[in-house]
C-alpha cells in the first residue's frame, strides 16, 4: 500500500538509502546517513512537499518525495524528485507506482515543472522517467567522483 511517510519510517528508509550509498553510483553520497539524519529529512521535507512510502506487510519497500529545486523564490513552482526502492524488491514496478502517485499529488498542488537528477549510466531510472514523459534536458560530464571513478549526471524534466 502507498501512504504518507512518518518519522517512524526513518530506520527502514535509511537502510534502503544507505545500501545505495555503499554499493552503487545511483547516489553520489559517500557517507552513510544516520537514522537521526533521516528523521530530520522526513520532518523538513514532509512539511512542504509530498513524501510517500510503498509498504508491504509493515515493511517499507520504497519511497519517493519532492523537494526544493532551488531556493530562489522564482523557482517555487519547480521541484526535484527522488525515488529509492529496496534493492531486494527491484523489478516489481514499485518506482512506477510511487512516481504515479507523487506526480498526481504535485500536479494537483499546481507545480509546473518536476526535475529528476540521475547519476549515469542508470538505464532503469532513465526508462522510469522517460515512461512518464520526462525529457533529458542536461548532461554534465564527470561532475561526481565515487568508487575511484568520475561519473556523469543527467537531468530530466517534465512540465505539467
Amino acid at each position: 500500500m502507498m501512504r504518507l511517510v512518518t518519522v517512524e519510517d526513518a530506520q527502514q528508509i535509511v537502510d534502503i538509502y544507505n545500501y545505495y550509498v555503499m554499493n552503487s553510483i545511483v547516489t553520489l553520497d559517500l557517507v552513510p546517513f544516520s537514522v537521526k539524519d533521516f528523521e530530520e529529512k522526513i520532518k523538513t521535507i514532509s512539511n512542504d512537499f509530498p513524501f510517500i512510502v510503498y509498504e508491504v506487510n509493515n515493511e517499507v519497500w520504497g519511497y519517493a518525495y519532492a523537494n526544493t529545486f532551488r531556493t530562489k523564490p522564482a523557482y517555487k513552482n519547480t521541484v526535484e524528485l527522488t525515488v529509492y526502492i529496496k534493492h531486494t524488491e527491484l523489478g516489481k514496478q514499485i518506482g512506477k507506482k510511487l512516481y504515479s502517485e507523487l506526480l498526481l499529488q504535485l500536479k494537483n498542488q499546481n507545480y509546473h515543472v518536476v526535475i529528476g537528477g540521475l547519476t549515469l549510466p542508470n538505464d532503469a531510472s532513465v526508462k522510469l522517467h522517460e515512461n512518464f514523459g520526462f525529457e533529458k534536458v542536461a548532461h554534465f560530464k564527470e561532475v561526481g567522483y565515487k568508487f575511484d571513478k568520475w561519473h556523469d549526471v543527467g537531468f530530466w524534466q517534465l512540465t505539467f
